[in-house]
């Protein structure tokens, strides 16, 4: 039977919008959310808008509709994908302006936002109902609290995202054997989005990984020049000492799809990653993530699964260029400076990873 307290919202909406653009890791997050409606108001049609880049990982979920919108179209063309459709209930969960305006695409009477504390940019102008508020927390509290807004309090932490068969035969036929580590050393492109680890010690994670655990290291990253510019320092690094045999390395920077990355991150024994979609990704593969965390507070944008990996640099970087303690600091708030991710060190890196190396594989990821 489905668990849900007295509902707040009455009647409960037979045909359901799920908003929220981007990016891969939220949108990964999102999930278990979508799992839970499902489970929990069995009866109710789920609609997902989502980016078109987004699409290309999560648009054949199993039981949803998915409407992807590529976000540099403006309102007229979601409005004219979306056709004569209704819905009882919108549930805008991304609070970016362009997410808002876009919005306004979906007819729906019901607009459901996130509580004030959580919203931004303008995010009240488009809705008409939020979610109950909460103390600071994981993004993912967030979004589950959309669930509560529905009356729904139990939650289903599952992922399942269909991997096709082509998937699996290209990450076969581009690596050889196992286990694998796979490292996504750049982070997505934002202005003074400081994230990205030093790709020399990177190379230095990688060689200890090949060396002490016998794991093929691979590389991964989008078509960007820094990311290729980020693989070619990684590989010359590698190639840098006459002391120590280089490990087998594959660079697949720039060779994937979302779902050849996603088949890729499922077989691999860890990533490494800064905050990033594939940190999240790894989790929904049922993958334990290193995440390397100095700019951004993993207890609110590490993975869901699995946080005791992460290596967390956020309170150094916090004391030491914003001259606070956490507990001082808006929550969420991110350290904007260059030489934070300086403060994670490759051996503690390697100790996070040796740590998780002598864990059976059956725990790495139980909480």
């Amino acid at each position: 039977m489905p668990h849900y307290r007295p509902n707040p919202i009455e009647p409960l909406p037979e045909r359901l919008c799920l908003f929220r653009l981007s990016a891969i890791g939220d949108c990964c997050n999102i999930v278990p959310v979508v799992r839970t409606l499902q489970t929990q108001l069995p009866d109710t049609q789920l609609t997902w808008v989502m980016g078109k880049v987004e699409a290309s990982l999560l648009g054949d979920l199993d039981g949803v509709e998915v409407i992807a919108h590529d976000k540099n179209n403006g309102t007229g063309t979601l409005r004219r994908q979306l056709g004569a459709r209704r819905f009882d209930a919108l549930l805008l969960m991304q609070v970016a302006l362009r997410a808002g305006l876009a919005s306004r695409a979906v007819r729906a009477p019901l607009r459901v936002g996130f509580d004030r504390a959580r919203a931004r940019d303008g995010h009240g102008l488009f809705i008409n109902r939020r979610i109950p508020a909460s103390p600071p927390g994981h993004v993912t509290e967030g979004f589950f609290g959309f669930c509560e807004a529905l009356g729904v309090r139990d939650r289903t932490l599952k992922w399942d995202i269909p991997v096709p068969q082509a998937a699996r035969d290209e990450v076969d036929r581009l690596v050889a054997g196992t286990p694998l580590m796979v490292i996504s050393p750049c982070s997505s492109e934002r202005f003074r989005n400081f994230r990205n680890w030093p790709a020399e010690h990177y190379a230095e994670v990688a060689r200890h990984a090949a060396l002490h655990h016998g794991l093929q290291v691979v590389l991964t990253g989008g078509h960007s020049e820094l990311e290729h510019a980020y693989a070619e320092r990684i590989e010359r690094a590698l190639a840098g000492s006459n002391n120590v045999p280089v490990p087998n390395l594959v660079n697949l920077v720039g060779r994937t799809n979302l779902k050849t990355l996603f088949a890729l991150i499922q077989r691999a024994t860890v990533v490494i990653a800064p905050d990033s979609g594939p940190v999240h990704m790894a989790v929904a593969a049922g993958t334990p993530a290193i995440g390397l965390y100095a700019t951004s507070n993993p207890d609110r944008t590490g993975p869901v699964l699995g946080r005791k990996w992460v290596v967390n640099a956020y309170p150094a970087a916090v004391q030491r260029f914003l001259k606070r303690s956490v507990e001082t600091v808006r929550w969420g708030r991110r350290v904007r400076d260059p030489d934070a991710m300086s403060l994670i060190t490759p051996a503690m890196v390697v100790e996070r990873l040796d740590q998780l190396m002598a864990t059976p594989a059956d725990e790495r990821l139980r909480e």
